[in-house]
């Protein structure tokens, strides 16, 4: 019995951490927002550099006992693939803009986030041979429709966000439903190589398990690789931009005040922080979710981040301005991603 009892615990750890690491990255932005007179690549590379580079390497010299010792043993094979995992959901990172200026922001990642989380639930049991269980067993069976109602979630609150940015102007110029769709899909497809980057990275995991690194702690060593790859794609992109762009300009952006550049600076490493401190606490969440059922973090993470953005919104006052329909389907969407959270919770006590 207290056995059971104690597996019911940790999965509503395991769901909790999960919500907090989403409210992280559901929080990320406000500090970036505050960042004045520099461009948005200089702000993003800056961020960057705290959530992709500094952050995964300082926890991992801090874990590890030997930090070039422990990498070095790895299997070359699997750090590439986790690497070009990691490279992949940059790509998907850097291609949010064409989806928001096609469909709006609410749809543009209401759309992109659903396809993240079901390619991202659903392909790493497929590929492991796991895939008929999420059918035929009961654990499975209740994380599957956790998985199906959390997408049901998603699109009321985004197709609440679209009412929203109707009712105060904000709906795009450019608006093109079948374009819009089609970089959305293709968006939450290379986002979910995060995904397939962890699964990927099970057997740094299982070394730094070995290597004495608490269970709570041992999948942040791949995140050195994983964010490694996704740095490229997104750093790259950026000094391309500034590099190539006329109207950019990273000597005018450093160029600024002093203390225009300690604010922004600060305010840019402030939500590089933040962004990071999601999976930091996506491997506690994981930590506490039952083996078997293994494929519900990245749906709890995702569906989680969709949650919290909806309430930081309301909490920041976004919603102020908007008539009561859209207020409601945002909180309706809120207690359905809650109810698959739950049905989640069942399906890993099952």
């Amino acid at each position: 019995m207290s056995g059971g009892k104690d597996e019911r615990v940790s999965i509503i750890a395991g769901i909790g951490w999960h919500m907090v690491g989403a409210a992280s990255a559901a929080s990320f932005y406000a500090p970036i927002e505050k960042v004045k007179k520099w461009t948005w690549e200089t702000t993003w590379a800056v961020a960057g550099f705290f959530s992709w580079i500094l952050l995964p390497i300082g926890f991992s010299l801090l874990l590890l006992p030997h930090f070039r010792g422990f990498y070095s043993s790895l299997d070359s094979g699997v750090m590439l693939k986790v690497a070009l995992f990691g490279a992949m959901w940059g790509v998907g990172n850097v291609s949010y803009g064409l989806t928001m200026r096609y469909l709006g922001m609410s749809l543009g990642i209401g759309v992109a986030i659903g396809v993240t989380l079901v390619v991202g639930s659903l392909v790493p049991p497929m590929m492991h041979g796991q895939f008929l269980s999420l059918f035929t067993t009961g654990s499975g069976l209740w994380s599957m429709a956790g998985v199906i109602v959390a997408v049901i979630g998603i699109a009321i609150v985004s197709y609440a966000g679209h009412q929203k940015e109707l009712q105060l102007g904000a709906e795009e110029k450019e608006f093109n439903v079948l374009l819009g769709l089609a970089l959305a899909v293709m968006c939450g497809i290379f986002s979910s190589g995060f995904s397939f980057a962890l699964d990927a990275a099970g057997p740094i995991r299982t070394q730094a398990l070995q290597v004495g690194v608490n269970p709570l702690y041992a999948r942040l060593p791949s995140y050195v690789l994983i964010m490694g790859g996704g740095a490229v794609i997104n750093m790259g992109y950026c000094f391309l931009r500034l590099a190539f762009r006329k109207d950019l300009s990273l000597r005018a952006d450093l160029a600024q005040p002093s203390t225009t550049l300690l604010k922004n600076g600060a305010m840019a490493a402030a939500g590089g922080i933040m962004w990071y401190f999601q999976f930091f606490f996506y491997a506690w969440g994981e930590a506490n979710i039952p083996p078997q059922v293994s494929y519900v973090n990245w749906m709890l993470h995702m569906s989680g981040y969709v949650l919290c953005g909806g309430l930081v919104g309301l909490a920041l006052g976004e919603w102020a301005k908007v008539g009561r329909r859209p207020v409601r389907l945002l909180w309706a969407g809120i207690l359905v991603i809650i109810l698959a959270a739950n049905l989640v919770g069942i399906g890993g006590a099952q």
